[in-house]
């Protein structure tokens, strides 16, 4: 099919954005190249997201310049990789694009790098791409569209297709095996079927990957339009295992259907991952792990299934596999802290007024407000406490949920208090009092702790 009539058609679908600043930043440089008597394209996700109507995040310029030309005709540049061609150049709007020379690679003997890099022509620079639909070269001058490796086809069809020979591009660079999942996912396509086998072939050479690349990939796919489609893809596909093990083992493990009728573990977690709306990193990845520690603490007991603390053992859980994903350490331990108290939500109702103000004024409340609604949303659809903790909120709106402390440690030893563990106890107490409105100057405070000092004998 002629290019034009495969791009009305995919078009027809569609209201297009308008061109972004990116996409514009892009075009001036193509200009600027093709003055210059250069070939230069816009190329990869940014035509592909084009012509199904998305809006580029970013643009990728290819060029028959090499290096050392596109150094010459812009004066503000830095190079990323000039050993593979590829320098970015910052545009006056303060727009960073990618301009690389067509090339060529041959021998990744580490899965990830090629050994040789040859410049080359646009034809050999797109069969040495991933997927068809990334290896779309487009002249927004002439607005033009160049398919060496049938592209606009696949495309039209939705199919992720590796280019070539899928064993080999798999191999060239094992960190496609990701990607295909999270185009696939995002972009909601099928896997073509022999890209789709090499992937399960090689499943089991994820683990080269550096775990930086690794976890930025997943990231994607959290944070991307589909994240419980990529993630039950991954599992199919077997490129949890490595990576990821303690989620492949959600499969199979059963719940209480009074309280899970959506099915087993791993179904929750999916369902849980489609209900979460929102992409912030920290927000995804508790609502992926919330209950990662189920397996390891099934039990059958009193008629049905049950995970005594399995949010304690989580939380460890979590630690030790955001650790091995190279997270930072807050990442971590915010996470880690949504997945341990998932489950204090359960007896919010309950909470004496001070545990409830504590929780309210947690710094990561908001995260597990919303891991609570996203977790009932997808089992048994009860959002009562939910509903309970926003009036809280509500009435608590015209006071901070946890105040200043009404003393310190020093007026504290001022009553005779030596100092050590006794006075953070004291401490805590006078704080619980204030939180129960119990005490509200710092005079009423002392009296109370003075009184509680002669009762207990404290000194």
């Amino acid at each position: 099919m002629e290019w034009r009539a495969v791009v009305s058609e995919i078009r027809s679908n569609y209201a297009l954005p308008s061109i972004t600043p990116a996409e514009q930043a892009g075009d001036r440089i193509i200009h600027r190249l093709q003055e210059a008597g250069c070939l230069a394209y816009r190329v990869g996700g940014s035509v592909r997201d084009r012509l199904i109507g998305r809006i580029p995040r970013e643009v990728d310029v290819a060029t028959d310049a090499p290096p050392s030309r596109v150094r010459e005709l812009f004066t503000s540049t830095y190079a990323v990789g000039e050993q593979f061609g590829v320098i970015i150049v910052h545009g006056d709007d303060g727009v960073d694009v990618e301009v690389a020379t067509f090339r060529e690679e041959h021998g990744y003997a580490d899965g990830r790098h090629p050994a040789h890099v040859r410049y080359s022509t646009p034809g050999k620079d797109a069969r040495r791409r991933d997927f068809t639909v990334n290896a779309l070269f487009y002249d927004p001058l002439r607005h033009e569209i160049r398919d060496f490796v049938n592209g606009l086809e696949d495309l039209r069809r939705g199919v992720i297709r590796a280019i070539g020979d899928p064993f080999e591009r798999f191999s060239e660079d094992r960190l496609r095996l990701l990607r295909a999942v999270r185009f696939a996912a995002g972009l909601g396509f099928e896997l073509e079927k022999d890209t789709h086998a090499a992937i399960a072939r090689l499943a089991h050479t994820v683990g080269t990957v550096s775990a930086e690349r690794a976890a930025e990939e997943f990231n994607k796919m959290l944070t991307g339009p589909a994240p419980a489609g990529a993630f039950d893809l991954l599992r199919r596909l077997g490129l949890l295992d490595c990576w990821l093990p303690e989620l492949s083992a959600q499969a199979g493990v059963p719940q209480p259907p009074q309280f899970h009728p959506e099915g087993d573990v791993w179904a929750h977690t999916c369902l849980a991952l489609s209900r979460a709306p929102c992409a912030i990193p920290e927000l995804m990845w508790s609502v992926l792990l919330h209950d990662i520690g189920k397996p390891p603490t099934h039990v059958y007991a009193d008629g049905r299934d049950r995970f005594p603390s399995h949010a304690n053992h989580g939380a460890a859980l979590t630690g030790e596999i955001l650790i091995r994903l190279r997270m930072s350490r807050r990442f971590t331990d915010t996470v880690a802290h949504c997945v341990r108290n998932h489950m204090r939500f359960m007896h919010v109702r309950d909470m004496r007024r001070s545990t409830l103000r504590r929780l309210l004024g947690d710094p990561t409340f908001p995260l597990q407000l919303e891991l609570h609604r996203v977790d009932c949303a997808a089992s048994h659809g009860d959002f009562t406490n939910y509903w309970f903790l926003l009036d809280a909120v509500a009435e608590m709106a015209a006071e901070p949920p946890v105040p200043e402390p009404l003393v310190r440690g020093t007026d504290i030893m001022a009553l005779g208090v030596r100092e050590g563990p006794e006075v953070g106890t004291l401490l805590r107490m006078v704080q619980e009092w204030q939180l129960e409105g119990e005490v509200s100057s710092k005079e009423e405070a002392l009296i109370r702790v003075l009184e509680y000092m002669r009762k207990t004998g404290t000194t």
